[in-house]
């Protein structure tokens, strides 16, 4: 439904039986009256396992609108009995209304992608106390900001998905020093973890050296993103190439006292010309654009 008139999109879910559908993927700004048509026909696709609802904004609606689409919109997943993966990307309506939604689902998720979404801490304690979210073998949270937020609840949550959680996305969340100690003790028991994506988020070289030595027991781990640290850039933000060619000198001296990583890369900021991220492994002369 990528970017259709509504009116098509009928014609076509009229012709088949809602039953059937097992994947729905919405990506398109449809404005509230539309989705609100589009909402029932969720409820009936009662064999749907995986649900992609992408770039829906209905913030410029008055409060009682937005409060009656998301009661509308939230009660049909009462009806989703078998929906095991669920991709929100930047979705307005999310903002202290996640538990709402969190309430209605009836089956473990295996999947869980809010990315690119404003979330309150309110949110994030509802999200650690969902039995639904207990079994996850990913969790991303790409582009959610939680500088101002306390992690304590992120914290239980992955505490609660230590056994199964295999990918963990954590990148432009805002997450500075003060806040990386909070989840630490949780991460270090996320055995089945195969991947960690950290890029983007604001930390100074000792608490990334602090961060690779809470990952050392992470025997699975396949995979490790993590941001070019602080230390790396002058006041200006621009990054200085040869001191963070010394500290990933100095990281990978570090990491390999203490294990042996399978695949290590560090990023940098995003290009101001370009709008892409270089990534580098921890050999000082390996770019791995």
């Amino acid at each position: 439904m990528l970017g259709m008139p509504l009116h098509n999109i009928r014609n076509i879910l009229k012709m088949v039986n809602l039953d059937c559908i097992q994947e729905v993927e919405v990506n398109c700004s449809w404005i509230l009256p539309i989705l609100t048509q589009f909402t029932p026909y969720l409820g009936q696709m009662r064999n749907l396992q995986r649900l992609h609802l992408s770039h829906v904004d209905v913030s410029h609606y008055v409060s009682t609108k937005q409060k009656e689409f998301v009661t509308q919109f939230t009660s049909q997943f009462l009806k989703l009995h078998y929906l095991q993966e669920l991709y929100m990307n930047s979705v307005s309506f999310l903002e202290g209304h996640l538990d709402q939604l969190l309430s209605c689902l009836k089956t473990p998720l295996k999947i869980l992608a809010i990315t690119n979404c404003v979330l309150l801490e309110s949110d994030l304690r509802h999200l650690s106390q969902c039995p639904s979210v207990s079994q996850l073998k990913t969790l991303d949270l790409r582009g959610i900001r939680l500088a101002n937020l306390c992690l304590v609840p992120l914290q239980v949550l992955l505490g609660k998905v230590a056994g199964t959680l295999e990918y963990l996305g954590l990148d432009d969340c805002g997450i500075v020093d003060s806040q990386v100690s909070t989840i630490l003790p949780a991460l270090s028991r996320c055995f089945e973890l195969t991947t960690f994506s950290f890029c983007g988020n604001p930390i100074s070289m000792a608490t990334l050296e602090n961060l690779l030595c809470h990952t050392i027991r992470l025997n699975n781990l396949c995979l490790e993103l993590y941001p070019a640290p602080r230390d790396s850039y002058d006041a200006g933000g621009t990054l200085c190439w040869r001191r963070f060619a010394q500290l990933r000198a100095e990281l990978m001296g570090r990491v390999r006292d203490l294990r042996h990583p399978k695949r290590i890369l560090f990023c940098t900021d995003y290009c101001a010309d370009c709008g892409n991220r270089t990534f580098y492994g921890l050999e000082v002369d390996q770019c791995c654009c």
